[in-house]
């Protein structure tokens, strides 16, 4: 009696605002089937109305997102379907109107010109709730700024499941001039950017640890055309983004995030300037013949000249010179290839300015005119 008595859902709404929601939620749905509920996507539409509203929402307990949209409403209703399988038939419909309609027994059936799919599901009332996290106040932050404060540092985010409190990215707001601090780091290097915003950034919880999937989804968000300002908070070990009528939650890490601090060189003696890309295809170059294991590269500074080279028993050797603004002491320091040009690429700038100590001491890249974006590159012994 129950199946008779559930509301079937009825609307339509256009190919293009519902090939977008489905897309944004493609890599937020669970694909490991340790709940296989959590890879449909919850479909509902809450109020009959020629000017109503789809809601689409997926989770994968962790992170979640919601969206409206709008459409044509003749029956409220909902369910759950294959997010995936959805998506991909919507994705190769024609460019019309879409009708769905779901069955007393959890279908879905979706119309579009003389297409017609009928999609299994299951009852909306079986999904798991996402987070209710309904902050008090939320700091606006341009779209723009945030996209490039994540590119600059997540990079650097530890893979390892063991070392969890290094899986995300550290934000804070500093507190003498309200600026938002972003670090990552995986013990090898460390990326840190500061930035200030107009406005208010007291309201934002100091000292959380976002996750990588989560700043992932957020970047995507900020990322989308019509992205210009994102609505952050943070609250309870929860963190909530907001651009229009899609809401993104996550759980935040729990944990101490290292004092991250003592990692950034401060008194550094040796300094060089050079072209970003001259210096990132140089060691790609050389990294070719590099042990496959530690992927180590040399750097010899000498004298108005920068020698990089590796070496590799079983297969050769490699060596580049450039000539180089260097007037300062000999150095030979050794790094990872790969460390080494994630840093110079996540620095975005036309030249980088190479900064070192001695050849066990972290060095420092940075903008010549941004002392405000840094990377930071443990070096190896070779």
């Amino acid at each position: 009696m129950e199946q008779q008595k559930r509301e079937q859902m009825k609307l339509s709404i256009t190919k293009s605002e519902f090939l977008r929601g489905l897309g944004r939620i493609q890599s937020i749905v669970e694909k490991r089937n340790s709940m296989p509920i959590l890879a449909n996507t919850l479909i509902e539409a809450p109020v009959k109305g020629k000017e109503g509203l789809l809601h689409l929402a997926a989770t994968d307990l962790e992170v979640g997102i919601r969206s409206q949209h709008a459409a044509d409403v003749s029956e409220a209703g909902g369910l759950t379907v294959s997010a995936k399988k959805l998506f991909e038939i919507v994705r190769e419909l024609p460019d019309e109107k879409i009708e769905l309609s779901s069955t007393p027994n959890s279908y879905l059936e979706i119309r579009c010109n003389r297409s017609r799919f009928t999609l299994a599901g299951t009852a909306a009332e079986e999904y798991p709730t996402l987070p209710e996290f309904n902050p008090e106040k939320t700091v606006p932050i341009p779209a723009d700024l945030l996209s490039s404060m994540i590119e600059r540092t997540m990079y650097a985010a530890s893979l390892d499941e063991t070392r969890y409190n290094l899986n995300g990215v550290y934000l804070e707001v500093l507190g003498e001039t309200g600026a938002i601090r972003l670090v990552a780091t995986d013990g090898h290097r460390l990326a840190c950017i500061d930035r200030e915003i107009d406005g208010d950034t007291s309201a934002l919880a100091s000292g959380v640890i976002i996750p990588r999937k989560g700043l992932g989804e957020l970047k995507r968000l900020v990322d989308e055309p019509d992205a210009e300002e994102i609505e952050l908070a943070f609250a309870n070990n929860n963190g909530l983004a907001r651009k229009g009528g899609v809401t993104l939650v996550m759980r935040l890490i729990e944990g101490e995030f290292p004092n991250y601090g003592q990692v950034i060189p401060k008194e550094l003696t040796r300094h060089l300037i050079l072209p970003s890309d001259l210096l990132v295809q140089a060691v790609r170059r050389v990294a070719l013949l590099s042990s496959e294991r530690s992927r180590a590269v040399k750097l010899e500074l000498g004298d108005g000249q920068l020698v990089i080279s590796s070496s590799n028993p079983d297969l050769g050797d490699a060596r580049e010179e450039l000539d180089i603004d260097y007037a300062g002491d000999a150095l030979t320091i050794g790094f990872n290839a790969k460390y080494l040009i994630d840093a110079i690429n996540a620095v975005q700038s036309k030249e980088i300015r190479f900064s070192f100590q001695d050849e066990l001491s972290p060095s420092r890249l940075s903008p010549p005119d941004d002392e405000k974006t840094i990377a930071v590159v443990m070096p190896m012994r070779i």
